[in-house]
């Protein structure tokens, strides 16, 4: 799945909610080629979501465990608005 097709996704779902695969909910802003996550002092960038999308279908955290901010990659990567039907 190609990076700007799903960085378009993340500009366009922009201060919704996500929900954490714990249940922790945020929102996030999107900041030229990064995110600033509500909950956490953390910034995410595209390049990660990237590397992140070489896993996906996610079923949990661990394979982006190595990854900066896994459990909101998952959350934001696995949300029906961002994925669709791609996976």
């Amino acid at each position: 799945m190609m990076i700007e097709v799903i960085w378009e996704r993340i500009n366009e779902n922009e201060g919704q909610v996500f929900k954490q695969i714990k249940g922790g909910e945020f929102t996030y802003k999107v900041e030229g080629n990064t995110i600033k996550l509500s909950r956490t002092n953390r910034i995410v960038s595209k390049s990660t979501f990237a590397e992140a999308l070489k896993d996906v279908p996610l079923d949990n955290t661990v394979p982006l465990q190595s990854l900066q901010a896994p459990s909101y990659l998952f959350a934001i990567l696995m949300d029906k608005r961002i994925r669709q039907n791609d996976w």
